[in-house]
């Protein structure tokens, strides 16, 4: 039962389409669906990471973290607006480009760190948690953070091969309005983070 909240709780906070969903499918459509989903695994990582803290109830590490909210929010708003505008100038590429180990391990690490720059998430879990009652007062946190994990996995699993579905049927031409439009949106989410307050 633990584990099965824990997934609906993890599928819940990856399901909205945020800057890291547009930068999954965007990696799904240049580079293929184990691109998009290795994207998505690193953000699934730091959502259990998150989630951890969260039900564990390590308040000292969670403090930490909102008290550097502003300073998180610029890191993560900068590496978004720089992130933005890359994508927005790229040029779409005539075929597939094959994912070697580099960029794979790449492509997790950067939405790994993108997440974890994001307060918001810790801030989500503990409200999420405190709001059932399960900041420290779970008899199976261990459970409860392998369901928020497998419920985020879920959903990039979902995202990353449905998108990937699509990819063959892009023009060259379509794929240059996605990375605009693609690049727009995030650079958009990386100036909201950069000022907000």
């Amino acid at each position: 039962m633990i584990f099965l909240r824990g997934i609906l709780i993890g599928f819940a906070i990856a399901a909205p389409v945020g800057p890291i969903g547009v930068l999954c499918i965007r990696r799904t459509l240049s580079g293929g669906k184990l691109m998009g989903f290795l994207s998505g695994m690193g953000a699934a990582s730091a959502d259990m990471l998150y989630g951890a803290l969260a039900a564990y109830g390590l308040t000292v590490v969670t403090n930490l973290l909102v008290e550097n909210k502003a300073w998180l929010q610029l890191f993560g708003g900068c590496f978004l607006l720089y992130l933005g505008v890359k994508t927005f100038l790229e040029k779409p590429a005539d075929h597939a480009a094959q994912a070697n180990q580099v960029g794979l391990v790449g492509a997790y690490l950067s939405t790994f760190f993108l997440t974890l720059a994001n307060p918001m998430t810790i801030i989500s879990f503990a409200a999420i948690f405190a709001g059932t009652m399960f900041v420290g007062n779970t008899s199976s946190p261990l459970a409860l953070v392998a369901g928020v994990f497998a419920g985020s996995s879920a959903w990039w699993l979902t995202l990353s091969f449905g998108v990937g579905l699509m990819r063959g049927r892009l023009a060259v031409n379509h794929m240059a309005w996605i990375n605009r439009i693609s690049g727009a949106i995030i650079a958009a989410f990386g100036i909201i983070a950069i000022f907000r307050k």
